[in-house]
């Protein structure tokens, strides 16, 4: 290829910002005249380059705008702490059928079993399948949304809420909600219900949940949305911090 060609080459992949392609030309072309390849094999090659770079870009991005407290794949998760974990359902949550299927993921136990790192594992699961994702906790969400309501902007950030293919609501049952805080929060989950997944952990079995909404008749109905068809988890075992804080006290 002469100078001339491959300075136009260079020239349009760049305006078609095909960056890999351009940071990756001369090595494929090299090695495609090392190895005789053809034109269509060394086409091949070199855009498929370009997309797994996207993919994996785009996976970052997802990552970085999910707004994860810290970032815990589910390798990491130590499932011999979690004897009674059903690893099998967990495999199969990772590989995204539920968001397809819109249906929800909940976590339930008490603080320290591991429901944040099994919730945000699921969703850098889902971001790295394309699926745009986002983690707040319950009581962060619920100010928020009473903020966009008095700032009058309320319908774009529920909107911005409902649309989100992943929604996971960390948290809930930490901090009891006001009144006003609760009927939004159960605004975002009725808006969702049936067309988009949420993940939702909580220290609270479902019966304890009017300690968080108040209300019995907001909090049934709320109930009756989020747990239709969804996959319930309970986390039964030990809390795995307070053993370890044991451990390295030289407690029991």
């Amino acid at each position: 290829m002469s100078s001339a060609v491959m300075v136009a080459l260079t020239s349009n992949l760049r305006f078609l910002k095909l960056s890999a392609m351009v940071s990756n030309l001369e090595t494929y072309l090299r090695q495609a005249r090392e190895n005789h390849q053809d034109y269509d094999e060394f086409l091949l090659g070199l855009t498929e380059v370009e997309v797994m770079t996207r993919q994996e870009n785009g996976r970052k991005r997802r990552i970085r705008e999910a707004r994860f407290p810290l970032l815990k794949p589910l390798e990491t998760f130590n499932f011999e702490a979690a004897p009674e974990l059903d690893v099998r359902l967990l495999k199969e949550l990772s590989e995204g059928m539920y968001i397809k299927e819109a249906r929800n993921v909940i976590f339930l136990g008490r603080s320290g079993t591991g429901k944040t790192h099994l919730a945000i594992a699921l969703g850098m699961e889902a971001c790295r399948r394309g699926i745009r994702t986002r983690f707040v906790t319950c009581c962060g969400l619920a100010n928020e949304l009473i903020e966009a309501r008095d700032e009058k902007v309320l319908s774009k950030v529920i909107k911005r809420y409902s649309n989100y293919g992943l929604l996971i609501i960390d948290e809930l049952g930490y901090v009891p909600l006001s009144r006003e805080g609760a009927e939004l929060i159960f605004q975002v989950l009725a808006e969702r219900h049936e067309k988009r997944s949420v993940i939702i952990t909580s220290n609270l079995g479902f019966g304890d949940w009017t300690q968080v909404f108040r209300d019995p008749t907001l909090t049934a109905a709320l109930l009756d949305r989020v747990t239709h068809k969804a996959f319930i988890i309970k986390c039964t075992w030990e809390s795995y911090r307070l053993k370890e804080t044991l451990k390295n006290s030289g407690g029991d």
